[in-house]
């Protein structure tokens, strides 16, 4: 077994998932305003501080993707957030991307840029205790798109990421994430997501990444947003699990979801009935963000000195998460 298949494996064992904690300081910035709470370098550190400590990180969170500031915060007890977070048996991870902006050559699509200094970014990263790292790529459904020159380009830009990363002892997080945003049908959604996912698969072995040292983080197949042909949640299960199994090679160790824009309740049902349904190898966990914070981070601003209160709204979100990885969850388990 690989070093880098291993810190796979520890990450998402045991029905483990993935905090996903790495909003931009502009997006945090959206959600804190939201809520109403000022946007500060010491605020923002104290929400991630109140999930970071709390004692559901012990038993369900394997990893927990940071942000640039973030890796590099002192916590109130005066250790680093990578610490931190170490010290709950979790591993640290950082996304190295720098966003997603305009593709040259078809304008309303989006390539993921970042791969500039890259190499020397993650040995900082590795030397402040990263041990995994995240890139995102995104692409939107409709009756053109995504066009072959955004699926070739972002498979490209992830596979040489992660060549990258895998070069720093570092496990890459593969994002291709297909929009939920639209009105396509979720057969559209199957189609463009097994045809992206197959691309990314092609580039990541033309650059000799080593398969068994990721971990897929890709959307569920579901109907746009704006659509009219929405799908039973039943349907959504099987219909990613065959997409996934049709387009994802057997060596690598699992496959962790993004909510992309679901409720966290529909969130916690899609993936329990994923792993009701899963005949595959692959550990089908979790990798979420306001999924796994949204009620936390409401309940947080209504007083942000109430540390316990906050932990346990975080705390019971993700126990419902990790009891969905291994398909234990029910309805009649939430508060």
């Amino acid at each position: 077994m690989s070093e880098l298949n291993n810190i796979a494996l520890k990450i998402l064992e045991n029905g483990k998932g993935i905090l996903a904690a790495d909003e931009s300081t502009g997006t945090m910035t959206k959600r804190l305003d939201g809520v109403n709470v000022p946007s500060t370098p010491e605020n923002r550190l104290l929400f991630r501080e109140t999930l970071f400590s709390a004692s559901s990180m012990t038993e369900c969170i394997g990893g927990v993707i940071l942000y640039d500031e973030t890796i590099k915060q002192v916590s109130s007890k005066k250790n680093k957030i990578p610490e931190l977070i170490s010290e709950t048996g979790a591993c640290p991870g950082i996304k190295v991307d720098t966003g997603a902006k305009v593709l040259a050559g078809s304008p309303d699509e989006k390539i993921t840029e970042g791969l500039d200094g890259l190499r020397e970014r993650l040995k900082e990263y590795f030397k402040l205790g990263a041990k995994f790292t995240k890139w995102r790529g995104v692409y939107s459904i409709t009756k053109n798109f995504p066009s072959r020159l955004s699926i070739q380009s972002n498979a490209h830009a992830l596979a040489r990421y992660s060549s990258l990363v895998q070069e720093c002892n570092m496990v890459p997080i593969v994002e291709p994430e297909v929009l939920m945003d639209g009105e396509h049908s979720a057969k559209e959604c199957y189609e463009k997501t097994s045809e992206v996912i197959k691309k990314c698969f092609e580039e990541l072995i033309l650059h000799k990444v080593d398969l068994r040292g990721i971990i897929l983080k890709p959307n569920m197949i579901l109907a746009g947003n704006k659509s009219e042909d929405k799908i039973s949640n039943e349907e959504v299960a099987k219909l990613t699990l065959k997409c996934l199994k049709n387009s994802v090679p057997s060596e690598v160790p699992g496959i962790a979801f993004l909510s992309g824009g679901q409720s966290e309740i529909e969130a916690t049902e899609n993936l329990n009935l994923i792993n009701k349904h899963n005949d595959t190898n692959f550990i089908m966990s979790y990798s979420y963000g306001r999924a796994l914070q949204q009620s936390a981070l409401k309940f947080w601003s209504k007083d942000i000195k109430n540390i316990e209160g906050t932990q346990k709204v975080f705390n019971h979100r993700a126990k419902m998460n990790t009891l969905a990885a291994q398909g234990k969850w029910s309805k009649d388990l939430e508060i």
